[in-house]
């Protein structure tokens, strides 16, 4: 590696982070970090009421300020941008509707955003200010993600560790940090990355943990470097830096892959099911047989899906789900849920992912099986199969190669609208003409002028 510390991939990628203008970005990036930006609000949202949020909203009651600059989404009540961003980053994650990149396995918004917004209202930011930050966030996470390779996201949740540097780097780009002081910012979000998905087996709460403390570190790092506190400047590919304590095939060249030419904000995904990412393509597959064939859920004696290694992973340790957020990484009850009642929505979970006894039946036909040719394409392509044998012994197969959602079959702005309306409706989190009013802002952020304060009173 290159004496050269400028060389270094951190430096070279806080380099980019540092000059990044807005007017750089092509305006179709800016457009679809728009619809990030909305599909992230009613997932936000979206978690009004749940009991994660509420316990590290309580925290945040406890030990911040009763009043502040910032907006807690779900509540309305303001308080510093720390205790914000920790709490509306829980929000954001808990329904599991934000978004996912598939090649890093990364939710970019429930970290980003919510860090954003709090320091924005702070300190007045305009609205192009906070997409050029988000997307230096995104740009940042997606690629440290990327770096971190396929062994990373066996035992650690990626979102929780390349999210804290995504958040850093974004909150850095926001309070203006030159490439040293962003460099400083990654290496101390970098030395507090963690989350591990041992919560899984026992239906824990951590996965908002990993959210709510991701997005409060890169905070709290960026902050720290504007004050000149100083951070591992190799805090990614050092020799003790997160790679050599996270990962065994690390690639240092995918910190810098494209810059500036690769805009990795555009491949985001969207989730369409209310479930872990992982069951998306095999749901999707399954709904295409089921209706090419006219099947229903009693004409099926057995289900596999074809699935790649990491699905199996996260999924596998869900055999039984306890929770409704549990019965998300149930293959078989997401895939349930879609054979009896067509969706696998926020309401189905709700009303019928536990309760429903035709569920737990469908869910002991399914099982799920590695597939070379789809454990190759992964993470990049996310590929659903499906090999379904009916009650009359006919054997039906189906695949998809671009699950909905995906850049390749992306939501059109109707449906991602009507989604967001939908999540900030499901608790009560906001009205429909809130939202829109919301949404509406959202999409003038790229004028002169424009601010942060989305949830003003019109």
């Amino acid at each position: 590696m290159s004496t050269d510390t400028a060389d270094w991939p951190t430096a070279r990628l806080c380099a980019f982070i540092a000059a990044l203008d807005f007017e750089q970005i092509p305006p179709r990036v800016v457009h679809f970090a728009q619809g990030l930006m909305i599909d992230w609000l009613g997932s936000a949202l979206a978690g009004k009421g749940a009991h994660q949020v509420e316990m590290i909203d309580g925290f945040a009651r406890a030990m911040g300020p009763a009043d502040g600059p910032s907006t807690i989404i779900p509540t309305r009540r303001r308080t510093s941008p720390y205790f914000a961003a920790m709490v509306n980053a829980a929000a954001s994650h808990v329904v599991e509707q934000d978004d996912v990149h598939n090649g890093s396995v990364f939710h970019p918004a429930a970290v980003i955003f919510p860090a954003v917004l709090a320091v924005a209202e702070a300190e007045n930011k305009s609205g192009r200010d906070i997409l050029t930050a988000c997307i230096a966030g995104y740009e940042t996470g997606i690629r440290v993600g990327e770096f971190l390779g396929r062994s990373h996201y066996e035992i650690f949740h990626t979102t929780g560790t390349a999210g804290s540097v995504a958040a850093a780097a974004a909150v850095g780009k926001l309070i203006g940090l030159d490439a040293a002081g962003l460099n400083h910012a990654l290496g101390s979000a970098g030395t507090q990355a963690a989350g591990l998905w041992e919560f899984l087996r026992g239906a824990a709460d951590s996965k908002q943990l990993h959210t709510a403390r991701a997005a409060a570190n890169g905070l709290f790092s960026a902050y720290l470097a504007r004050d000149g506190f100083k951070g591992a400047a190799q805090i990614l590919e050092g020799k003790k830096g997160m790679a050599a304590g996270m990962s065994s095939d690390a690639d240092p060249a995918r910190l810098t892959d494209g810059l500036g030419s690769r805009w990795a904000t555009e491949e985001t995904s969207f989730k369409w099911h209310a479930a872990c990412r992982h069951t998306h393509p095999a749901a999707d597959a399954l709904q295409l047989l089921m209706l090419r064939e006219g099947l229903g859920p009693d004409d099926i004696t057995d289900v596999v899906t074809h699935v790649h290694q990491g699905a199996i992973d996260v999924l596998g340790a869900v055999v039984i789900p306890q929770t409704v957020h549990q019965a998300k990484f149930s293959m078989g009850t997401v895939l349930g849920l879609i054979a009896v009642h067509g969706v696998a929505d926020l309401d189905a979970f709700e009303r019928h992912a536990l309760a429903d006894t035709r569920i737990a039946r469908f869910r002991a036909k399914v099982r799920m099986e590695r597939d070379a040719e789809v454990d190759t394409l992964y993470p990049k392509q996310w590929v659903g199969k499906v090999s379904v044998t009916t009650v009359d012994g006919r054997k039906l197969d189906a695949r998809v190669d671009e699950p909905k959602g995906d850049p390749g079959n992306t939501l059109a702005k109707q449906e991602l609208e009507a989604k967001a309306i939908r999540l900030a409706e499901f608790r009560g989190g906001a009205t429909a003409d809130e939202i829109r009013l919301c949404m509406a802002r959202i999409w003038r952020l790229d004028q002169p002028g424009s601010t942060a304060d989305i949830f003003a009173e019109p």
